[in-house]
């Protein structure tokens, strides 16, 4: 083994250690504390099997089956809890178009995290003939990282909104950038839909 492997094995551990949280708070919500502890450990020996069986025999098909089952999860049980939990149906709206991008944006980077995995080499390729300054647009790792982070921070976002009641105004201007800038701009491309 390399650190390149090791490597390789902390990046991947970080995939499953932003989604199970996740995962454990939303299907938890409201849930009596038997049922809790029940998920947790559920969750617990699930992300233990997955990781131990990924590190020790490299095996990727169960790992990024169960991440974008994670990320299942998460979109279908957070629009879920907003259409249950927020009254406001504007407020509400919004909540779910923000969710939605997060989805997207979580959906691209997998995409893009995928297509990376298969076709290293041939970027690789890519990258080295296309050279710098454009390079940069062949690195699909590195575009997963940023998609994944945008996606991860508004599921985290918006699950601690929803679950601690906190959605009594728009929450759009609360959240970090690029979520208000993209929420207003699904916002408008709606209205302007409607008009037509």
């Amino acid at each position: 083994m390399t650190m390149k492997y090791h490597t390789q094995m902390s990046d991947e551990l970080s995939m499953h250690l932003l989604t199970t949280p996740i995962v454990y708070r939303l299907l938890t919500f409201k849930a009596s504390p038997q049922r809790t502890k029940l998920v947790g450990t559920i969750l617990l020996i699930l992300f233990t099997t997955v990781m131990v069986t990924h590190m020790v025999m490299d095996e990727f098909l169960l790992h990024a089956s169960t991440f974008g089952l994670s990320i299942y999860v998460i979109a279908t049980h957070s629009l879920k809890i907003i259409s249950q939990q927020v009254p406001d149906p504007a407020i509400r709206k919004t909540l779910r178009n923000i969710s939605i991008l997060g989805m997207m944006s979580f959906a691209f980077g997998y995409f893009v995290w995928l297509i990376d995995d298969w076709a290293c080499n041939i970027l690789t390729d890519v990258r080295h003939t296309v050279g710098i300054p454009l390079a940069f647009l062949f690195e699909l790792h590195g575009w997963w990282h940023v998609f994944t982070a945008i996606g991860g921070y508004i599921a985290v976002a918006v699950v601690d909104l929803v679950i601690t009641g906190d959605v009594d105004r728009d929450p759009t201007d609360q959240l970090a950038w690029p979520v208000p800038f993209a929420a207003r701009l699904m916002s408008s491309s709606q209205k302007s839909t409607k008009q037509s």
